[in-house]
């Protein structure tokens, strides 16, 4: 049996869901808005893991489950918990039931997509450049800084930079204007990141086990997932293949970050230089398989229904 965790209605987890319930899988789904009627707990005794999953219709042993999906929204903003008080007992409740699913999941004996540590990476983007640089990939000339004089010297150097957040918290990439240098003070309280801008065309490489997809985006926006906004028309997106040896660099990079699913955020420029900018951890995949028809969430499925392809 199959473990999803996350929000059923939520669009990549919906895609599983339909695929997993196309191929007559037996799956089970903990919704997190129902936590209220949910309950964990787990042992680790003699080096096994055993425990029971309260679902509000049915009580599951851990150990009968086989393989784990999650894409959990943070907790602390589910709509049912809109206007509780921060430390009122329902939210206590919520919290510790997803504390100890995610500790749970860290240590689980099935194959999980993905185990919160290996997740964690990209919580610091500089930290995560650190480790795509050690698996061959280029990165784009960066500055991470709190020191705003430092920020003009950059952009004379390199003339075209870009900047986004350091952090995991979704940020909208801009491009770094003359008219933008003199906000410089406020990054003295958030340290931010710069880097050199990387002509050419965005990838973006879903991993899933063995299973390598890549999508082409072709925008004149600096972040493409606000294209709309920054250029006024949607970005367009094409199914293309890598070459075997890319393909091969992009399953080692998510190997070696502990990953078995993840969307690589690459940059091929006209000279065929491939940088890479980040590595998502849980890619809002349905955005590029809508697009492009790609079979994202049946590969996300077939991984799940043959546990042995999984590598984490």
């Amino acid at each position: 049996m199959i473990l999803l965790c996350g929000i059923p209605s939520e669009s990549p987890m919906r895609m599983v869901i339909d695929r997993l319930t196309a191929s007559g899988a037996d799956f089970v789904v903990f919704n997190q808005r129902d936590f209220a009627q949910c309950a964990l707990d787990f042992e680790i005794a003699g080096g096994r893991v055993d425990g029971r999953l309260r679902l509000p219709d049915k009580v599951h042993a851990l150990g009968a489950f086989s393989s784990v999906f999650t894409r959990l929204m943070d907790d602390r903003f589910l709509p049912e918990l809109e206007g509780e008080a921060e430390d009122s007992m329902r939210r206590q409740q919520c919290r510790n039931l997803h504390e100890t699913l995610l500790r749970w999941t860290e240590v689980a004996p099935q194959p999980v997509i993905n185990r919160p540590a290996a997740m964690a990476s990209n919580i610091s983007k500089p930290y995560q450049t650190q480790l795509i640089r050690r698996c061959g990939f280029r990165i784009p000339e960066t500055l991470v800084t709190s020191e705003p004089k430092r920020v003009p010297e950059f952009l004379a150097q390199h003339r075209h930079v870009v900047y986004k957040s350091v952090s995991a918290v979704r940020s909208i990439v801009q491009t770094l204007e003359v008219s933008d240098l003199d906000r410089l003070e406020l990054i003295r309280w958030c340290p931010t990141q710069f880097q050199a801008f990387v002509p050419g065309t965005n990838v973006r490489v879903h991993v899933v086990g063995e299973h390598v997809l890549a999508t082409a985006v072709e925008t004149e926006a600096t972040d493409y997932r606000y294209a709309a906004q920054q250029v006024g028309s949607h970005a367009q997106l094409r199914e293309v293949e890598l070459s075997s040896e890319l393909a091969q660099r992009c399953r080692s990079l998510t190997e070696a970050l502990g990953l078995v699913f993840a969307g690589i955020d690459l940059k091929v420029t006209p000279d065929d230089e491939v940088f890479c900018f980040e590595v998502n951890p849980s890619p809002a995949f349905s955005y590029y398989e809508s697009h492009t028809g790609q079979p994202i969430s049946s590969a996300v499925a077939y991984c799940l229904m043959h546990p042995q392809a999984l590598r984490a």
